[in-house]
């Protein structure tokens, strides 16, 4: 399922991310582009990192992204 419209990126792309260590969704936007425009999907981005990560600590779909976007 996409997620991120913007860059066309969808839920797999975003788990093999976060497998692969990302914990942020600044992580996520910088490893494959998701939520790098609009800001739009950041909160499913977040739920998809948590459901990766388990029962770690909860994500904040908001995490200082701005200065990943440029």
């Amino acid at each position: 399922m996409i997620i991120c419209h913007c860059r066309g990126v969808n839920d797999r792309a975003i788990r093999e991310v976060v497998r692969r260590g990302a914990s942020t969704c600044r992580e996520v936007a910088l490893a494959c582009h998701a939520g790098r425009m609009c800001g739009g999907c950041r909160p499913a981005i977040a739920e998809l990192i948590e459901a990766e990560r388990g029962d770690r600590a909860p994500v904040a779909a908001d995490d200082g992204l701005a200065a990943a976007a440029s």
